[in-house]
């Protein structure tokens, strides 16, 4: 790691535990440290959630960290940037029967997009947040990412798109830290966010329910279409695609003598596709906009590790880059319910190669057909 003497660091702060040990461990290594908190959400947040990372008192949280500590604090609004880059590509994948991750896409260009400019503007070398992940600088000049060392911790999936020029400027300071190192530095600097829960849920989803955000928002509206099996019998109806997710069991509204599962949506039909458990298994598919981080482009053919979704175990693949936008997965074992708008991250270890989103989840087509297809200049999720 980096320790420089008064250099100085903008640190995003959410209001958390994580955060605020953060801007401790920083102070301890001799950095100048200016907090900054974006303000995600309109003023409404009250009603959705009062200490989610847009709500009054997770600002509270991180103003008092900063007095405590006794450096700057901003509070920057970023509301109508939130909702232009995350927001609205959210329901729009959904709307088209993918299943987005909005979190990758708030670190790309909010706190590793928005903080960068805030930090040219405040005279900072480098922007630092909380999450776990570490970073390697190479003596050739390149900025490598690797997986936090604690792996119940680890959040290198979600940073997977960041670029050089981001990397290079990037402190991440919890990375070779545990949970319970964090909450010790944070007790020890009698920071109050030192016992704060931590919360799993996308921080503008109330309780996680991502159909009732998007109804409530008029982001998708309910249309009525059909569920049916792979042969085209209808089995029941839906009050839209975008209330469902590849793998889903529960809530079909359908009965069977045998467990369904959604294993196509279909958005120019505005159908569900239904069937068996071993219907989920894919053995290859194709991402897009890939991004690489050793290399512009790999060298050739990689053997990686390939980690489907977030809490994903990872397996064994063969992945080809085909034109350093698009790559094709061939995995060692296939996997259940891989799904189109997700991220694949890879990694060799613990350093990560790059990843790319999941367009197609059957098997894709041979090479003649796939470099033949349209596909470049897409924008998210293919």
């Amino acid at each position: 790691m980096i320790t420089g003497r008064k250099t100085r660091v903008v640190l995003g702060m959410s209001g958390g535990v994580d955060s605020s040990a953060a801007a401790a461990v920083l102070l301890e290594q001799g950095y100048d440290v200016i907090g900054v908190t974006l303000k995600l959400w309109p003023q409404d947040c009250l009603s959705r959630a009062e200490d989610k990372c847009c709500g009054p008192q997770a600002v509270a949280d991180a103003r008092g960290v900063c007095d405590r500590l006794g450096i700057p604090f901003y509070l920057v609004d970023e509301a109508e940037e939130f909702q232009l880059r995350v927001v609205e590509p959210f329901a729009q994948e959904y709307r088209v029967g993918r299943t987005p991750n909005p979190c990758v896409l708030c670190n790309e260009h909010l706190k590793f997009g928005t903080l960068l400019r805030r930090a040219r503007q405040l005279g900072a070398e480098y922007v630092a947040t909380g999450h776990y992940a570490r970073l390697e600088r190479t003596p050739a000049g390149r900025t490598l990412l690797l997986r936090g060392r604690d792996p119940r911790k680890d959040q290198s999936y979600f940073l997977f798109t960041l670029g050089q020029r981001q990397l290079s400027r990037m402190l991440f300071p919890l990375g070779d830290f545990s949970k319970v190192d964090t909450r010790g530095v944070a007790a020890g600097a009698r920071l109050k966010t030192a016992g704060k829960e931590e919360s799993m849920e996308i921080c503008f989803v109330p309780d996680n329910d991502y159909g009732s955000f998007l109804r409530k928002s008029g982001l998708v509206a309910p249309h009525r279409g059909e569920i049916v099996d792979r042969d085209g019998r209808v089995l029941g109806h839906h009050d839209g695609i975008e209330f469902f997710t590849i793998g889903q069991r529960r809530g079909l509204g359908v009965s069977a003598s045998r467990p369904l599962y959604v294993i196509e949506l279909d958005p120019e039909h505005n159908r569900v596709v239904v069937g068996e458990a071993a219907e989920l298994q894919c053995e290859e598919f194709l991402v897009v906009r890939a991004n690489w981080i050793p290399w512009d482009t790999p060298p050739g053919p990689l053997v990686a590790t390939a980690q489907i979704r977030y809490q994903h175990r990872g397996t064994r693949a063969r992945v080809t880059s085909l034109d350093g936008y698009r790559a094709r997965v061939e995995l060692d074992e296939p996997q259940r319910a891989v799904t189109p708008g997700q991220a694949c991250v890879f990694y060799e270890g613990d350093r990560v190669l790059g990843g790319g989103w999941i367009q197609s989840a059957a098997p894709v087509p041979r090479w003649s057909e796939v470099n033949n297809a349209p596909g470049k200049g897409q924008t998210y999720g293919g």
